[in-house]
C-alpha cells in the first residue's frame, strides 16, 4: 500500500508536471491547433494514470518523445527564423550596397564630364586671350582703302582737289545743307573739337563739309551754311558725277528719300574722317561720340601717327 501511495503521488507530480508543460506548449506554437495538442497529451495522460507496472516506462516514453518533440520543433522554427534573419538581412543589404554603387558611378561620370568641360573651356580661351594679343601686339596690317583724288568746288567758287590740303590736318565730313537736324548737330561738334584741339595742342584741323546733294547745294548756298557753324569751315560741291566719285572714294552712302517734287531728304552715312597732312586715312568717328571724345580720340590719334 505505501508503494502504490507514493508511486500515486509521483504519478499526480508528474501530471501537473506535464499539464503545465503541455499548456505552455499550446499557447507558444502557432502552426497547431491548440486543441488537438491537449487532446493528445489527454489520452496519454489517461493511460499514464492507469496503475501497473508498464507506468514508468510510459511514462518515460512520453517524457522523452515530449521533450524531443518540442527540441526539434524549436529548432526547425529557430532554423526557419535564422534562415528568414539571414533573407531579411541579406534583402536589404545587397539593394543598398547597388544603390550606393550606382549613386557613386554616376557621381564619378558627373565629376568627369566637369572637369572635362572646365579643361576644354580653360584652354579654349588661352587661345582667345592668345589670339586677341597677338592681334593688338602684332603689326598693322595696313591703312584703310579710305580717301582718295577728287575734284570739286569750294564754297567760293575755286576747283580744289585733295592736294590742296596737303600740309595739315583736316577732318571731313558728308552732308547737305537742308539736313533739318544730324548735319547741323554733327558740325556744331567737329567745330567745337577743332577749336578744343587747336587750344589743347596748338594744332590747327582743317574742318571740310562735303556736300551729297549737289543739285541743291550751289556754291552760294554752302557757302552761307557753312559760315554758320565755324569760320574756318570749308565746303565743297560739284557736279553729280565728281560728287559720286569722292563719297566713293571715301565709302559714303548717300541716296535720296521722300521726294516730294523740289523737297526731298538724302539718307547718307554720319562719319568723319580725320586725314593726315597727306591726305590719307587715319580714323573714323561715329555719331555716339560727344565733343569731348571726339577731340581725345583725335589727339591720341595724331599722337600714334607715324609721319
Amino acid at each position: 500500500m505505501s508503494n502504490f501511495a507514493s508511486r500515486s503521488a509521483q504519478l499526480r507530480c508528474f501530471r501537473r508536471y506535464l499539464f503545465s508543460r503541455a499548456l505552455n506548449q499550446c499557447s507558444s506554437t502557432q502552426s497547431s491547433p491548440p486543441l488537438k495538442s491537449c487532446d493528445y497529451f489527454s489520452s496519454q495522460s489517461i493511460i499514464l494514470l492507469r496503475p501497473g507496472i508498464q507506468t514508468p516506462m510510459m511514462l518515460h516514453r512520453y517524457l522523452c518523445s515530449t521533450a524531443a518533440k518540442p527540441d526539434s520543433g524549436e529548432g526547425q522554427n529557430s532554423g526557419q527564423s535564422s534562415d528568414a534573419g539571414k533573407a531579411v538581412r541579406g534583402g536589404p543589404v545587397s539593394w543598398l550596397s547597388f544603390l550606393l554603387l550606382v549613386c557613386t558611378g554616376a557621381g564619378l561620370i558627373f565629376y568627369y564630364d566637369k572637369e572635362k568641360k572646365r579643361h576644354i573651356e580653360g584652354r579654349l580661351l588661352c587661345k582667345i586671350n592668345a589670339a586677341s594679343t597677338a592681334v593688338k601686339e602684332g603689326p598693322s596690317a595696313g591703312k584703310a582703302a579710305i580717301g582718295g583724288p577728287f575734284n570739286l568746288i569750294n564754297d567760293e567758287g575755286k576747283n580744289v582737289t585733295e592736294k590742296d590740303f596737303f600740309g595739315k590736318w583736316a577732318l571731313v565730313y558728308f552732308g547737305f545743307t537742308h539736313c533739318p537736324d544730324i548735319c547741323p548737330d554733327e558740325l556744331v561738334k567737329l567745330a567745337e573739337a577743332v577749336d578744343k584741339i587747336k587750344a589743347k595742342i596748338g594744332v590747327d584741323i582743317v574742318p571740310v563739309f562735303i556736300s551729297v546733294d549737289p543739285e541743291r547745294d550751289t556754291v552760294e548756298q554752302v557757302h552761307e551754311y557753312v559760315k554758320e557753324f565755324h569760320p574756318n569751315l570749308i565746303g565743297l560741291t560739284g557736279t553729280p558725277d565728281e560728287v559720286r566719285k569722292a563719297a566713293r572714294a571715301y565709302r559714303v552712302y548717300y541716296m535720296k528719300t521722300e521726294e516730294e517734287g523740289s523737297d526731298y531728304l538724302v539718307d547718307h552715312s554720319i562719319m568723319m574722317y580725320l586725314m593726315d597732312p597727306k591726305m590719307e586715312f587715319v580714323k573714323n568717328f561715329g555719331k555716339n561720340n560727344d565733343v569731348d571724345s571726339l577731340t581725345n580720340g583725335i589727339i591720341e590719334a595724331m599722337k600714334k601717327y607715324k609721319h
